[in-house]
């Protein structure tokens, strides 16, 4: 399943990954021809008990062909998902540990393949009121990061690539002049544990990296893992030194502290944000919308993937 517009994919690629593939395996080829498509395939792999689905695309294609997959709840024994990074910052294959080359990924992917060499990994879901759940692979989050991939999609839609130096530049114009940095809005909740108040700033975690800003890997959470719950910063001063300081943790892999203005929590199986007014939401760096109320769980060994 190929996404025509992912950002390093292109038609010369394609072909070259399409041909390596068919020469091993029963191979059908769709490419997506507008948003939800993917989640539409996942959902056709799925019921039709296919044994593979292959995605070349970004974090976006593999976040909806795996709400397809499992559109009918975890799905440890359908189909199993590879994935060919084509975007730009591929998080899930990257955490996964294949080479950001999509060629060379490619040629891992045949080797698990022919030896059905398998993973199960743990996936989160987050829930917004009156919708199902969204699940999602490698994280998600509520508050600026949110706010930074809304405003990027409606560049992307306007014709611009999504470069790590405009990421750069979107997240500065954020931060000086857009976000509210003086009224924090969100709470977590936790049943049986104090509530996090005060919160500018929720990122959730389901493996490490958070994200990547070109090659360098942005940890806030370095302990989150497929194999464990959700990891959860709760980032409570956006002042410029203190965010400079946590920017600088996330860079050097060391993280964040339990301190007056960053709380890190470990191995969530469940918790819930709630917000005093609407804030922006993402999952696998698919803008959401607005909410004031999310709910996230985490699912032990979801889903199968080639690796």
């Amino acid at each position: 399943m190929v996404n025509p517009r992912a950002t390093t994919t292109s038609p010369r690629v394609t072909d070259v990954l399409v041909r390596a593939l068919a020469g091993s395996v029963d191979l059908e080829v769709v490419t997506t021809a507008q948003k939800g498509h993917a989640r539409e395939l996942g959902r056709r792999a799925r019921d039709e008990k296919l044994d593979v689905i292959i995605t070349l695309g970004g974090d976006g294609t593999v976040n909806e062909t795996v709400n397809g997959l499992l559109s009918r709840g975890p799905a440890p024994d359908g189909p199993i998902l590879a994935t060919v990074p084509g975007g730009s910052a591929n998080v899930f294959a990257r955490a996964l540990g294949l080479p950001a080359d999509p060629v060379e990924a490619t040629g891992c992917i045949l080797e698990a393949l022919r030896s059905g060499r398998t993973r199960s990994v743990g996936l989160g879901t987050l829930t917004m009121p009156g919708e199902l759940p969204r699940w999602f692979l490698a994280n998600a989050g509520l508050g600026l990061d949110a706010e930074i991939i809304q405003a990027m999609e409606g560049e992307r839609s306007s014709g611009r690539a999504a470069t790590p130096g405009h990421y750069v530049s979107l997240t500065l114009r954020k931060f000086f002049r857009q976000t509210d940095r003086r009224r924090a809005a969100l709470r977590i909740m936790r049943t049986g544990q104090p509530d996090i108040d005060g919160v500018f700033l929720a990122i959730v975690q389901n493996t490490s990296p958070w994200t990547y800003l070109g090659s360098r890997p942005l940890n806030p959470c370095p302990a989150a893992s497929f194999d464990t719950g959700l990891d959860v910063l709760a980032w409570r001063d956006l002042g410029v030194l203190t965010t400079l300081n946590a920017f600088r943790r996330m860079a050097t892999q060391s993280g964040g502290t339990n301190s007056g203005s960053i709380s890190l929590l470990h191995d969530q199986p469940a918790f819930e944000v709630r917000a005093r007014r609407p804030v922006a939401v993402q999952a696998d760096g698919e803008a959401l919308g607005l909410a004031q109320a999310v709910a996230f769980a985490s699912h032990p060994a979801a889903l199968r993937v080639a690796i």
